[in-house]
């Protein structure tokens, strides 16, 4: 069990970097709004974790509130962004 936990434990941090990673050098709004709704799908995942492991149910409103705002997060921004937010579209257009 420990194995496992570390392991999955460690793949969630290394997730975890490489999205801060994506979400600084992305080169569009885009990317980074990806990066950070995958971000907050990884929290997710680690509270779980956390919350199979210590056995109590006291982080459901915590997970309840970060499913609701990575999703309102991610329509938000759907909803508002122009049509293309493609670079390379945007210097052809040009």
């Amino acid at each position: 069990m420990t194995v496992v936990l570390t392991l999955c434990l460690g793949l969630l941090g290394l997730a975890a970097l490489i999205l801060l990673a994506r979400a600084t050098m992305g080169p569009t709004m885009l990317d980074r709004t990806v990066a950070l709704d995958v971000m907050i799908a990884v929290i997710i995942c680690a509270v779980g974790i956390e919350a199979a492991l210590n056995e109590h149910t006291f982080t459901l409103p915590i997970l309840l509130v970060l499913t609701l705002l990575g999703f309102v997060c991610s329509v938000s921004i759907a909803r508002f962004t122009r049509g293309s937010d493609d670079i390379e579209a945007e210097k052809e257009h040009r």
